[in-house]
C-alpha cells in the first residue's frame, strides 16, 4: 500500500516567501486587526524536514504563534490560511481537519504533542505528532519534561526546534549563560531537530506602527 501525499512535496520556497510577503502587505493596511508573526529565512530548513520526514495526512503538526509556513506545507489550502489569518487568528491556527494545531501561548502545547503520540502507540495508529517551537520555548521546564516523557517511553513524537537566536529581542544564549541548547549530545537529542536561521521580519508585525 502506497503512502499518502505528501503536501511538502507540492510546496516551494517560493510558494512561502510570496504567501508571508502577501501577508505583510495586508498586514500593513491595517485589515488585519490582531497579531501576526511573520518569518522568513528558514524556508529551505522546513521544506527539507517535511520531505525527509514524509510528513502527511496521518501526522500531527503543532505549532505557535509563527506556524502559516507549517500550515502551508501541511496541506492547508493558501486561500484557507490567508483567510483564518485577515479574521485575526494568526498566532492561533488550527486546522484539525488537516491536524493542524497552533497556540500564541509559550509550551502550551508540549504536552498535548506528547499526549496525541502516547495515544498513537497505545492505539496502534498510523502517524508521528510533530511539534515545533522556538530556541527560547527549548529552554523551558514544560519541554524538557515532554522530551524527557518522549524519549523514555519511546513515543512517535518529534520536537523541531527552529533557533533564530532570541526570545522577542532578548539573546537566548546571554540570558541562559550557555552558547550551545541544554540537549545538544544528550541521550535527549534523538527526539530533536534542530536548526539556526536568521529571521528578516520584526519578531511581531512589520516594525511600525499600523493604524487600524
Amino acid at each position: 500500500m502506497s503512502k499518502p501525499a505528501v503536501a511538502a512535496e507540492t510546496i516551494s520556497k517560493e510558494d512561502i516567501i510570496s504567501f508571508e510577503k502577501e501577508i505583510a502587505d495586508i498586514f500593513a493596511t491595517g485589515a488585519i486587526r490582531a497579531p501576526v508573526h511573520l518569518r522568513a529565512g528558514r524556508e529551505d530548513q522546513l521544506i527539507r524536514i517535511f520531505r525527509e520526514n514524509e510528513i502527511g495526512p496521518d501526522d500531527y503538526v503543532f505549532g505557535y504563534w509563527d506556524s502559516h509556513e507549517l500550515a502551508l506545507l501541511k496541506g492547508v489550502p493558501r486561500e484557507v490560511l490567508k483567510q483564518a489569518i485577515v479574521e485575526g487568528k494568526s498566532i492561533s491556527l488550527c486546522f484539525p481537519e488537516h491536524k493542524v494545531l497552533c497556540s500564541g501561548i509559550v509550551g502550551s502545547l508540549m504536552g498535548v504533542g506528547v499526549g496525541t503520540a502516547w495515544a498513537l502507540k497505545n492505539q496502534h495508529k498510523k502517524g508521528k505528532a510533530y511539534v515545533f517551537c522556538g530556541d527560547m520555548s527549548a529552554e523551558t521546564g514544560i519541554f524538557h519534561e515532554a522530551v524527557k516523557y518522549a524519549v523514555n517511553f519511546d513515543l512517535p513524537v518529534i520536537f523541531i526546534v527552529c533557533d533564530n537566536g532570541v526570545s522577542v529581542m532578548t539573546n537566548t544564549r546571554e540570558v541562559w549563560g550557555c552558547q550551545e541548547p541544554w540537549f545538544k549530545n544528550t541521550k535527549y537529542a534523538r527526539k530533536i531537530i534542530y536548526f539556526t536561521y536568521q529571521n528578516s521580519y520584526p519578531h511581531s508585525g512589520l516594525g511600525k506602527l499600523i493604524k487600524f
